[in-house]
């Protein structure tokens, strides 16, 4: 399969090109060799997906070269397609392409676009060869590639601390989930003898029971290798704990926003434990883990974005809530279902994203929702492509008709399923799973409400007067402060017209497959059909329960900020503590602070002061160089000048050889 290779490295082949040309180049063909080549890659994708779906496409393995033979350490560089393979490049080069081309309006006035465009470009390889890799050390590289590349993206504008201090945090944070993955494949490494997945997932099984010391414990082996990757999954894709990367990411441009932290990298750790799923199988305790952490973090990153401003920070802690949903529905073992969400959502997130910079590039990159309002009359187009994007991620559906937007058949499904697995962490999923889809719902809303109903409040926005050159007093009685918002240029609209087909058919359309066809899978994933029967078969109550919350959510929303708008303010009132809880993102941030961040800083400088100033500078450079200094003051005394001197050190000196010989 020659295309799989064009699709993987054409993306790095035009990074290295706009990269290196840079200016030399210029905007416009970097931004064209980019572009096309992640259509091109785009196009090639497709047909593998629609192959897989089509049942006429078979798993292969395209070698690329030999790369490491050390001892019983063999492995080499090769891309393996599958179903799981096929549905990630899909989503990667489609999001990808689309954000390139969308690029071309919102960074029109950087003059950074050539690095910006290697970047992105650059990341979309990484991420590729994460998805097509067959062993584990393949996949880590691809796995850093993308952390690489994450970095660079979210400190793009360099010349801004707060990007430098977001770029430095994910670099960080992310670096504590990856010890935890190599770990992982250490371990792995040393209880099986390879790296190769395939191997690793045949023998998998008959390792169920088995031991191994752990910290001076017996331990499950399986337990705790599948704990180990996971650690590094929840770092990659922003699980509780280590999700604290993921809000400050928004420093980055926005369509930065949209291809890494919504569809691609932070999926990564979803994919991973997908493509280890007959290896998570083995380990219960694990996957009990995971089905905790998947819904705590839906839980919390869903109270959250009820209470955050800005536009971006809502749809980032949507993210992580929306990642919690495919970790949960994966630890109940429906991988097929945590699959389908990461699909779906590709497309309706991306979308939200764009969006949202859609209406950040109309109002002058203000980003506070309380400076919008009225916009929809503005900004219709973006605004109808940010309704079907909220449409689909709140699971707006009709269970009668089986017919809905995107999220009503994904996440619909995941509640269903972790139901349907009957077991206590099951069972608390699903109650968790059902408030959050609540809070989804209320917060979604609550973003279209401030931004598109409503009086329009930019006269009250110093960020926009600012930059119309216009202040509240010279506006007199002009409500909008002199400024009017305007739609976005053609090459940002078509991605969100793209996507917003994705948002409305992807769910309906692919829902078969995913859900109820063991064949389209073929084996790439752990599928229990005993799983999926058993979801068909809950109780109505249970399969209308999503939308039932998702109307409630609707309702509170208007209620709140369309109906009476005093309701808010009272509410905080009323509840001042916990929304200040909430608010400040329950303060992880705060205490990672106070444990880590001030003790490793204090450390820090007292081995700068005492080790490094005190210890190794005194008596090392420092101290050749004081001994030097004194050594050349009591050489300038012996150096007199006088002939009378000179001969009486010789003599002095004579007498002292002398005198030893004799000894």
């Amino acid at each position: 399969m020659s295309s799989i290779l064009i699709i993987v490295f054409l993306p790095l082949l035009a990074a290295i090109v706009a990269g290196l040309g840079n200016r030399a180049l210029g905007n416009t063909v970097s931004k064209s060799i980019t572009t096309g080549a992640l259509f091109i890659s785009c196009a090639l994708s497709w047909p593998i997906f629609l192959g897989f779906v089509a049942g006429s496409a078979e798993a292969t393995v395209v070698p690329v070269l030999q790369w490491v033979q050390s001892g019983d350490l063999s492995f080499d560089w090769a891309l393996r397609v599958d179903t799981l393979t096929a549905i990630m490049l899909v989503v990667i080069t489609t999001v990808s392409a689309l954000v390139h081309l969308y690029s071309w309006g919102y960074m029109e006035e950087d003059p950074d676009q050539p690095r910006f465009f290697a970047y992105l470009s650059l990341f979309t390889f990484a991420m590729l060869m994460l998805v097509t890799a067959d062993n584990l050390v393949q996949m880590f590289f691809g796995w850093e590639g993308v952390g690489l590349a994450s970095y660079l993206l979210i400190g793009f504008w360099f010349r801004k601390p707060s990007a430098n201090a977001a770029a430095i945090k994910a670099f960080v944070v992310n670096r504590v989930g990856d010890l935890g993955f190599m770990l992982g494949i250490f371990g792995t490494f040393l209880v099986f003898g390879t790296v190769s997945i395939p191997e690793i997932l045949e023998a998998a099984p008959s390792m169920s029971g088995a031991t191994i010391g752990f910290l001076g414990y017996r331990m499950q082996t399986m337990d705790i290798l599948c704990i180990l990757l996971f650690i590094g999954a929840m770092g990659k894709s922003a699980q509780l704990g280590l999700h604290t990367w993921l809000p400050d990411a928004m420093e980055g441009p926005t369509p930065v926003s949209a291809l890494i932290h919504a569809a691609t990298m932070v999926t990564a750790g979803v994919f991973m434990v997908c493509r280890l799923s007959p290896m998570f199988e083995t380990a219960p305790v694990a996957l009990g883990f995971v089905t905790f952490i998947g819904a705590a973090t839906c839980l919390f990153a869903a109270t959250v974005g009820t209470t955050q401003w800005d536009i971006k920070r809502v749809i980032a802690y949507s993210t992580c809530s929306q990642l919690g949903y495919m970790f949960f529905a994966a630890g109940v073992g429906a991988y097929g279902a945590a699959m389908f969400h990461l699909f779906t959502h590709a497309f309706f997130k991306a979308l939200l994203f764009l969006g949202a910079g859609s209406v950040i590039h109309s109002m002058h990159h203000e980003q506070d929702m309380r400076y919008y309002g009225g916009l929809r009359k503005k900004i219709p187009l973006t605004f109808f492509a940010m309704l079907a994007g909220t449409l689909a991620i709140t699971g707006v559906g009709i269970y009668w008709l089986h017919a809905g937007f995107a999220g009503f058949h994904s996440k619909d499904a995941i509640l269903e399923v972790a139901f349907a697995r009957g077991t206590e962490l099951s069972q608390f999923a699903f109650w968790v799973g059902c408030f959050a889809a609540l809070l989804t719902s209320f917060y979604s809303w609550r973003l279209m409400f401030l931004t598109f109903w409503g009086k329009p409040r930019w006269i009250e926005s110093e960020h926009i007067q600012h930059s119309v050159h216009k202040t509240p007093a010279e506006a007199g009685e002009d409500t909008t402060g002199g400024y009017h918002p305007h739609e976005s240029p053609l090459s940002m609209l078509v991605p969100l017209g793209i996507l917003s087909i994705g948002a409305v058919f992807a769910g309906f359309v692919f829902n078969p497959q995913f859900l109820d066809s063991a064949e389209f899978w073929a084996g790439s994933i752990y599928y229990n059909e005993n799983l999926i029967h058993a979801m068909h078969a809950v109780p109505l109550w249970v399969k209308l329960s999503a939308t039932i919350v998702m109307l409630l959510g609707v309702l509170i929303a208007w209620m709140a900020y369309i109906r009476d708008t005093s309701i808010p303010g009272k509410f905080v009132e009323q509840f001042r503590n916990l929304h200040n809880f909430v608010y400040n993102k329950w303060y992880f941030d705060e205490l990672y602070n106070l444990v880590f961040v001030r003790p490793a800083f204090w450390l820090g400088r007292k081995f700068w002061k005492i080790g490094d100033e005190g210890i190794i500078d005194r008596f090392g450079p420092n101290g050749a160089a004081w001994l030097v200094s004194k050594g050349t003051v009591a050489a300038q005394k012996v150096q007199s000048g006088y002939l009378y001197s000179y001969a009486l050190v010789m003599l002095l000196g004579l007498v002292a050889a002398v005198t030893w010989v004799l000894m």
